[in-house]
């Protein structure tokens, strides 16, 4: 009798809520994600590690996740068209699209750097078309919004909502650990504002149009970049213009992670200038985990630091 109460009591106790399985695209997203996330779980990086985030190649094992995933954190398909696709086929999947969320910050391409970032005006204007997914043409709004800490202070709010929503008896925690993150976030803000306070007077150039929203986010001036697009190689003439540039001075120049150097050591070369050293805007070479988000910012902050000094 004894052994059927106890049945009786456990088949009409209420079911724990799992912590939901969450899956993240990028490097720099999944750090947020575990950050809040905590002790509780872990995310899942979708991106291996160095890939190309614009045409990589999901794994099956990794697709078939997704049918499983509680909960999917990634920028959009501006950034990562790859996972558009693969998330069309599943009906239902919950999804934080973080590009589009109501709190954070657009800009398009080009924008002018060098002014501070008006957050509290609301988001720039969505006006421009789409880029071209398998081209990531260098048009329209510009997805790098995680290289704005302001953006990813206001994301790590919005997920803990979703994972609470998910997971309501672990709100607290979640709430508890967005809380602390932004914290420290906010610190490190401050320590790398301090540290590029004297950059602001040095035009950089870097790889690619990826570094919009870092550089007004701390008042720098992106004088060129070396690619007109992911997919387009610069022209002799482009070139011939950043070199007069380079040689006008002051000014640094960065090679890219994921790039080939070549044409930045040339570069370097012709002007007689050192490379300043390699910028890793999306984390492909830092190892994941919570950690990533702040070493990205901070290794950004340095390399352009260590170079106008």
């Amino acid at each position: 009798m004894r052994y059927i109460i106890s049945f009786l009591l456990a088949s009409t106790a209420p079911a724990l809520a799992e912590v939901p399985r969450v899956m993240a695209d990028l490097p720099p997203v999944h750090s947020l994600v575990a950050q809040v996330m905590g002790d509780l779980g872990q995310p899942e990086l979708l991106l291996d590690k160095g890939a190309n985030a614009h045409s990589f190649q999901m794994r099956p094992s990794q697709a078939a996740g997704l049918q499983e995933a509680g909960l999917v954190v990634w920028i959009g398909p501006e950034m990562t068209p790859w996972l558009d696709r693969a998330l069309a086929g599943i009906s239902g999947a919950r999804q934080l699209r973080l590009l589009q969320a109501e709190a954070t910050y657009r800009q398009g391409f080009g924008a002018e750097e060098g002014e501070a970032h008006d957050h509290d005006a609301g988001l720039a204007e969505d006006h421009a078309e789409e880029e071209a997914a398998a081209g990531h043409d260098h048009t329209g709004i510009d997805p790098h919004v995680w290289l704005d800490p302001a953006n990813a202070s206001a994301w790590l709010g919005l997920i803990a909502a979703e994972l609470s929503a998910l997971d309501p008896e672990n709100a607290a925690t979640y709430a508890d650990n967005a809380a602390r993150a932004q914290a420290d976030l906010a610190v490190l803000d401050a320590e790398i504002a301090s540290l590029l306070a004297p950059a602001k007077s040095t035009a950089l150039v870097v790889y690619h149009d990826a570094y919009g929203y870092f550089a007004g986010h701390y008042g720098l001036t992106i004088a060129a970049t070396l690619a007109e697009g992911d997919a387009t190689g610069p022209g002799a003439r482009h070139i011939a213009e950043v070199e007069a540039l380079l040689n006008a001075g002051p000014a640094c120049l960065f090679s890219e992670a994921n790039h080939d150097p070549k044409l930045v050591t040339q570069l370097a070369e012709a002007t007689g200038l050192t490379a300043a050293g390699l910028l890793d805007p999306e984390g492909a070479q830092l190892d994941p985990g919570a950690g990533l988000y702040g070493n990205l910012l901070r290794a950004l902050g340095t390399t352009i630091a260590d170079c106008t000094n």
